[in-house]
């Protein structure tokens, strides 16, 4: 491994429309789960075996994780948080296979990603109390607020992307650097510091996005109460 494989490559040009390596991983990645999903979701059973067990727990695993959150809105946020949370694991262990790098590890991915939960936590908002109440919140306590709440809103959405895209770019960098000092004398520590790294991100990412979520709807819930 070297510093020019940590760079990101253009694999197709066209005009302007560029696809890196990363798209292509991307891509990868959400057609590999995409069939995942559909080969278990066949031939689901009442009695079921080893593999559908393990995949309920995962998804009971994750439900338990938004009630404890977002106890009234569960079966909305289960969904688009629960996809977010396997993809993000999987998008951050894909670099343990030789040649191949996190999309993570790509300021444009998390990006994506931390968009994504900007329009998802609105939609919510506006899904749950309707446009008028929910835009009605940022007024409060006082019209004074908006530029505030406005600034609010962008500045958690840029802390969440450089957040993950800083610590997955660093943890390459780590795994490079001891790989240059020590070679291939240390692989299993650094291997066992790149799991556990990634499924810490890929948690800390999930909750947070959680949080904005449930903590939007929940602040409009209360504000509309007290009315």
């Amino acid at each position: 491994m070297d510093a020019g494989e940590m760079s990101i490559a253009v694999i197709w040009q066209l005009g302007p429309v560029a696809i890196t390596n990363t798209v292509v991983t991307t891509w990868a990645i959400m057609a590999l789960l995409a069939l995942a999903c559909w080969l278990l979701s066949r031939r689901l059973q009442l009695q079921p075996g080893p593999l559908q067990t393990a995949v309920e727990g995962v998804i009971v695993a994750i439900d338990q994780a938004i009630r404890e959150v977002a106890p009234d809105h569960s079966r909305l946020l289960l969904p688009f948080v629960g996809s977010l949370w396997i993809f993000l694991v999987v998008a951050n262990l894909c670099s343990l296979i030789p040649g191949v790098h996190s999309p993570t590890r790509d300021l444009s991915t998390t990006s994506g990603l931390a968009l994504l939960v900007f329009f998802y936590a609105h939609w919510s908002g506006i899904r749950a109390q309707g446009v008028g109440a929910y835009l009605k919140h940022y007024l409060a306590p006082s019209p004074v607020m908006l530029p505030f709440h406005i600034i609010s809103e962008l500045s958690r959405t840029i802390a969440l992307a450089v957040r993950l895209f800083g610590n997955m770019m660093s943890l390459e960098m780590a795994a490079l650097l001891i790989l240059m000092v020590a070679g291939f004398l240390a692989p299993v520590p650094i291997l066992m510091l790149h799991v556990i790294e990634a499924l810490v991100q890929a948690y800390i990412f999930g909750m947070l996005a959680l949080i904005y979520v449930a903590g939007g709807m929940q602040s409009i819930s209360s504000s509309s109460g007290k009315e």
